[in-house]
């Protein structure tokens, strides 16, 4: 398993991060390291992980935020390594959506054995879902998130690639309304500014290719005042 897996550091403490770094690929894994939050999430983005080893307090994006946007994309296995051991952070991290919590110091024993649990457990996981990539709801929408491909009524959609990235984000997590200023910094990369409108002319442009411009929605619902949520219906 070991040989086969990527693991994500992002740490911004050097002496920490090559210690763990350097025990980890002595285990037989394939290690990157990444010394800020926004580092780590553009590793994230650029290359597939089967694990994210996150610190709390670091410079540029703290470990909180990139536990969140990692979280929205996928169930990849988070452990948070913090000396943060007030029970407030460690609440928060595991809301949302950290699956553990080292507190330092740890030995490098324990992290090798939390790390093999939860990599045992997420490729029982992924091996139940491998058959599942294409999601299939009513009103003949498909979207095929391993090959990022999205269908109506059996035909390809020519989704840009901002388009689609806002579809994946919002279907990933139905039900789940998301703020303008939240779209634009997930997906842009960049920080939200007054009187930007790009996600509004981007969520247009989408629901007309996915012919959702009635007055009852099928798949993108606005919230007024807040932002949009996806609704569609999944069909068995």
């Amino acid at each position: 398993m070991a040989e086969e897996t990527k693991i994500l550091i992002v740490e911004d403490d050097y002496e920490i991060a090559r210690i763990m770094r350097d025990h980890l690929v002595r285990e037989g894994f394939q290690v990157t390291w990444a010394s800020t939050g926004v580092e780590g999430w553009e590793e994230f983005k650029t290359s597939p992980f089967s694990l994210v080893l996150v610190d709390l307090m670091m410079p540029e994006m703290d470990g909180f935020e990139l536990c969140e946007r990692i979280r929205l994309e996928s169930e990849v296995p988070l452990l948070i390594v913090s000396a943060k051991s007030e029970d407030e952070s460690k609440v928060r991290g595991l809301g949302l959506g950290a699956d553990d919590y080292l507190t330092k110091p740890f030995s490098l024993k324990e992290l090798t054995a939390r790390v093999q649990s939860h990599l045992r457990r997420y490729h029982r996981y992924t091996r139940k879902h491998e058959n599942e990539e294409i999601i299939r709801y009513k009103h003949g929408l498909a979207i095929d998130f391993l090959n990022e491909a999205v269908f109506l009524d059996e035909e390809l959609i020519p989704l840009t690639a901002k388009e689609q990235e806002i579809l994946f984000l919002l279907a990933r997590n139905a039900f789940i309304t998301f703020e303008k200023a939240k779209i634009y910094e997930h997906v842009w990369q960049l920080m939200n500014v007054d009187g930007n409108n790009t996600v509004t002319v981007h969520i247009k442009s989408l629901r007309t290719k996915l012919i959702d411009t009635g007055k009852q929605a099928k798949f993108i619902q606005t919230v007024w005042g807040v932002g949009y949520r996806f609704i569609g219906e999944q069909t068995r």
